[in-house]
């Protein structure tokens, strides 16, 4: 299977922050974000246990840098040109804008998604 990143079809998109999602690979998702400095997950993963993310992400930094911010307090910083693997069990703040492609265990990420877009109703 061959994909350009303008085939993944995009799944949000407001102004300054693109995603796209691609389920089927696998048992796998590929998600390309463009995410603009400040973005911070930490609201959207409220009603998860523990409020952080239980999906673990394995990826590449193209441009920008963000860091994981883990259950137990441990943060990891990433930054452009970095291969990265981030444990379940954690959050995520866009530290300078960042352009990434990561690929994730479907089940869990469309449960992560789901809350996301759950909270981000309930908001609106």
């Amino acid at each position: 299977m061959k994909l350009k990143k303008e085939d993944i079809p995009v799944v949000m998109e407001v102004p300054g922050m693109i995603m796209r999602s691609l389920a089927g690979l696998g048992d796998m998702t590929v998600v390309f974000h463009e995410l603009p400095q400040g973005t911070d997950f930490t609201p959207l993963l409220k009603g998860l246990s523990n409020d952080s993310c239980h999906c673990p992400h394995w990826g590449y930094i193209f441009e920008g840098t963000f860091r994981f911010i883990y259950d137990d307090g441990k943060e990891e910083s990433f930054e452009t040109g970095d291969v990265f693997y981030a444990h379940a069990g954690h959050t995520a703040i866009v530290d300078k804008d960042v352009k990434f492609i990561d690929f994730s265990p479907t089940k869990e990420l469309d449960e992560v998604m789901s809350n996301v877009a759950k909270v981000m109703a309930s908001a609106s």
